[in-house]
């Protein structure tokens, strides 16, 4: 168990790391983007902020999926894909089951999803908020 503790520790850091990463490049493009543009491009903007959000979480399933194969717990791509998106996302059909030596990993995967999730919302969220605040220069 502490193994997993440990092993599943090192994902959840790899995973925030990748999603912090990730978050910083977003802002720091939004913050070179022209005014005018954010303006007249309001829709695309927000677009593409969300869906390099939603390419974070990917790649940080991917980082899940690719454990599972290196441990052999799982055997093929699809599968990996398939359970660590079910448990990122922490739907958890559970049609595929991790065996008892690994099964925390899957539960470690659902807190992280969550917690990204969540950190992913509160991102969006603000970057709307400042964005039609400036639009309607309130304070």
């Amino acid at each position: 168990m502490l193994g997993q503790l440990a092993i599943g520790s090192l994902l959840i850091v790899s995973t925030v790391l990748i999603h912090g990463v990730i978050l910083e490049l977003v802002l720091k493009a939004l913050l070179r983007m022209p005014q005018a543009w954010e303006i007249r491009w309001r829709a695309l903007v927000f677009s593409a902020i969300v869906l390099s959000v939603f390419a974070a979480h990917v790649l940080e399933i991917w980082v899940w999926a690719t454990f599972y194969i290196f441990i052999e717990e799982i055997h093929t791509l699809e599968a990996a894909l398939y359970f660590s998106t079910s448990s990122f996302t922490t739907v958890g059909y559970g049609d595929l089951v991790l065996t008892p030596e690994w099964r925390l990993m899957g539960a470690l995967e659902s807190a992280n999803g969550m917690m990204l999730f969540g950190w992913s919302t509160a991102f969006i969220f603000e970057v709307v908020r400042r964005s039609y605040r400036r639009l309607f220069h309130v304070a």
